[in-house]
């Protein structure tokens, strides 16, 4: 059994981890869920998710939380916060930690499932940088600069050796640009963090699969009130402007609503986007790997063959 491998690397009366912290990634509709509660079943395993935005109470269509799936499953990072909080990636590290602390402490398996590239990144890559607090002011004089002025800036600061900035999107940029004004003004990095064993595993669908999903899918939460969810938020005094920061099904949901995209037009450009944010997932999971990240990726084609797959992978990491 594999309960009884994760058991025998703990010492009677001991509270430390179980060897591994089980990780399963991959792009939106690829299936994580299903495969996480079956591997949960097997393992006497609790869910932790890693989606930004299943944290939030209410956004249950939209984020696809599923929760009657679970069945006696424990999931954990689910309906904490209120959609009107913020939470960033600092509060999701904590978070983190207190659960898998609960789990381990009870003797179950911790198993960290979703696509939130950077939220799983931060747990198994190092990163000392990232408890840089936001600075909306400092953000506010950069947002309308183009990227070229702000890798301008970039060049007047003094760079750490073991800071990597990522150029890809404007975004990040600006977030490199904070983090180096902190250090400046003094701020000083943890020297250490928090250290899981994770054992990674990673759904791919093939594209033409993948796709078909995402529509399916989409029209399935259209049909199960997606919209009705939305009218719901505003209805308890969610603003369109903080919908529409939550983006994707949101985002367009809330345009919808206003009246600036017509029902044909809404279903399209959603279409579009979850297609875009798939493909933008995938590619994150590959700089993982580029990062030194070690992904098992499953391409057996049911649930069940995946999962018989995990095992044995388990079993040859354990030896």
């Amino acid at each position: 059994m594999i309960k009884q491998t994760i058991n025998d690397n703990m010492q009677e009366g001991e509270t430390t981890p179980p060897h591994f912290l089980y990780t399963l990634l991959g792009p939106t509709a690829s299936g994580k869920t299903a495969l996480a509660i079956a591997f949960a079943k097997e393992i006497a395993g609790e869910i932790i998710s890693i989606d930004s935005r299943q944290v939030y109470r209410g956004m249950d269509i939209g984020t696809g939380k599923d929760l009657d799936a679970y069945g006696n499953i424990p999931y954990h990072l689910i309906d904490i916060r209120d959609p009107k909080e913020r939470y960033d990636i600092a509060q999701f590290q904590s978070d983190f930690h207190t659960a898998y602390q609960d789990i381990i402490a009870r003797g179950k398996a911790p198993i960290a499932v979703g696509g939130t590239g950077m939220y799983m990144h931060s747990l198994i890559v190092k990163q000392p940088y990232i408890q840089v607090p936001v600075d909306q002011s400092f953000r506010d004089q950069l947002v309308s600069l183009d990227k070229p002025t702000l890798q301008a800036k970039l060049a007047t600061y003094d760079i750490p050796t073991d800071f990597k900035i990522d150029y890809s999107s404007h975004k990040r940029i600006v977030r490199a640009l904070e983090i180096l004004e902190a250090l400046k003004s003094g701020f000083l990095p943890a020297k250490e963090a928090v250290i899981y064993n994770p054992l990674v595993f990673g759904l791919d669908p093939a594209l033409d699969l993948r796709r078909q999903r995402i529509s399916e899918r989409l029209k399935a939460r259209l049909n199960g009130g997606m919209i009705q969810e939305v009218e719901q938020l505003l209805a308890e005094g969610v603003t369109h402007a903080e919908l529409q920061f939550y983006g994707l099904e949101y985002k367009y949901s809330s345009m919808y609503l206003l009246g600036d995209m017509d029902r044909e037009r809404y279903f399209t450009k959603l279409e579009t986007e979850i297609h875009r944010y798939a493909k933008r997932q995938m590619t994150f999971f590959r700089k993982m790997e580029k990062d030194g990240v070690k992904i098992h990726w499953l391409n057996e084609d049911s649930t069940e063959a995946k999962l018989k797959a995990m095992l044995e992978i388990i079993k040859e990491e354990s030896l």
